[in-house]
């Protein structure tokens, strides 16, 4: 059963990279280039939001390393 279920999600990766690479070559380059910086400012956000996140969690577990020394 979990080899049918692996069969079936590396069909649907495959089905999904072959449909990206194939909209990626049917597009023209000025609409590719767009679509592109979409994409990378999308995962610049991503990456701010991340490391935010990443330092936030740092902090308090900074804090609470300090209470519980202090304690």
């Amino acid at each position: 059963m979990a080899n049918t279920a692996r069969t079936v999600a590396t069909l649907l990766i495959g089905a999904a990279v072959g449909a990206a690479v194939g909209y990626i070559l049917a597009t023209d380059e000025k609409k590719r280039r767009e679509d592109f910086d979409k994409i990378k400012g999308q995962v610049n956000n991503w990456a701010d939001v991340l490391k935010s996140k990443a330092d936030h969690v740092k902090k308090k577990a900074e804090d609470l390393e300090a209470d519980i020394y202090n304690s």
